[in-house]
């Protein structure tokens, strides 16, 4: 059986100290994870809080950077297996090997996963969830790393 890994992302603390900027920067990095792993042609699934939490993912997926599109969907819609990235705020249907954690919890399908991202924001209360699920992790016999967030730099000439 293999050993599920976890990272957790640690967000900077920004100026801003209200949860709307930790949302939008976890959503961001997720969009980035989603991303750096869509390129090495593993498949994701980003697991949202609810319909409308998905719905800001699936945006931010377009938007995020012009230079490379990420083939996503929201579940249900789609292509029959999924896109390569797969947004929901269910259980996923196929099986996927990495897991972006952007809700509150760990999810109970976590152990179907070989790989999962989760982010520490700055904001306390949040911050304060992030160690639940890093203990809950733990205690699922996860391996469980954290470092800080990077923005991967623009390759300058």
């Amino acid at each position: 059986m293999m050993q599920t890994q976890v990272m957790f992302y640690l967000l900077k603390d920004d100026v801003t100290d209200e949860k709307e900027e930790d949302t939008r920067s976890a959503i961001y990095h997720a969009c980035l994870q989603a991303s750096h792993f869509y390129r090495q042609n593993q498949r994701v699934y980003i697991y949202a809080k609810d319909q409308q939490h998905a719905e800001q993912i699936d945006e931010m997926l377009w938007a995020f950077d012009s230079d490379s599109f990420v083939p996503h969907n929201l579940v249900g819609e789609g292509p029959k297996q999924g896109a390569m990235v797969e947004i929901g705020y269910q259980a996923p249907q196929g099986r996927r090997p990495v897991l972006i954690n952007l809700n509150s919890a760990v999810p109970n399908f976590a152990n179907q996963f070989q790989f999962i991202v989760d982010f520490v924001p700055s904001d306390e209360t949040l911050k304060q969830q992030a160690r639940e699920r890093f203990k809950t992790c733990r205690q699922w016999g996860f391996q469980v790393d954290n470092q800080a967030v990077t923005v991967p730099e623009e390759v300058s000439k």
